[in-house]
């Protein structure tokens, strides 16, 4: 319980500092997002790609792959949220914050959907960590595309706090699958931990080549970088 308290507080809070962070200066968020992306691929090659060839099967990479493509199909509704990218559209263009929402919700739902008591709890917690890093970003992202789409501040906070519950939500699911099936799930939740493998390495990277216009790389966000890896090895022999 306390793992989702903290995811959803997260989102909740983050988004929240879309009041104080001026979005015209995306100096903040393009840090944020480099910080994220550089710890989110450092956990998934230093605990989680390790764990789940660990117990591997023919069709494991075949798994990791399906949750990279998934991820490409993701955004053609999120438009790449997921990694802090914001579009403009012309004024005439209609945009739906629902389908916005949607498409967050799945990849937010498939992310919770490995946290089980099938792994153990160290994995558990580096696989939140993970998440409630790369949410940040996403959150102050979401919560701005929301009201650029016209939604007012309560419609704003009632879609993130949607997609907030949905990793809790996926969670709950493989929990009650776990209890009513009969025979080891050991297997299942494999293959949906290289699912979300699949989904991390495509948002990771994506993170760290789109954090800056023109795809170069400053010193401070190569130290940004670095950090974010140096904090991952770090949580990953703890």
């Amino acid at each position: 319980m306390l793992l989702y308290l903290i995811i959803v507080g997260t989102i909740l809070i983050s988004g929240s500092l879309i009041f104080l962070i001026k979005t015209d200066d995306k100096l903040v968020l393009r840090f944020l997002l480099a910080f994220s992306g550089a710890f989110l691929i450092g956990i998934t090659f230093l605990k989680l790609v390790p764990e789940v060839f660990r117990n591997s099967t023919t069709f494991t990479g075949l798994f990791v792959l399906a949750g990279f493509l998934l991820q490409v199909m993701l955004e053609l509704i999120t438009e790449g949220a997921e990694h802090g990218h914001r579009h403009q559209h012309t004024e005439g263009e209609r945009v739906s914050p629902f389908l916005l929402l949607i498409g967050l919700s799945i990849h937010s739902f498939l992310e919770g959907m490995p946290i089980v008591d099938g792994f153990d709890a160290k994995l558990q917690h580096t696989l939140v960590i993970g998440i409630v890093v790369h949410n940040i970003p996403i959150s102050l992202t979401l919560m701005s595309l929301f009201l650029h789409y016209g939604c007012s501040k309560w419609k704003s906070f009632l879609y993130l706090t949607i997609f907030a519950v949905m990793t809790p939500l996926g969670s709950l699911v493989s929990r009650l699958l776990d209890a009513s099936l009969l025979g080891s799930m050991d297997g299942w939740f494999n293959n949906i931990l290289a699912v979300v493998i699949g989904i991390f390495l495509h948002v990771s990277t994506s993170i760290l080549f789109e954090t800056e216009e023109n795809h170069q790389y400053n010193r401070r966000k190569f130290l940004t970088v670095c950090g974010g890896l140096g904090v991952a090895l770090l949580i990953s022999l703890l």
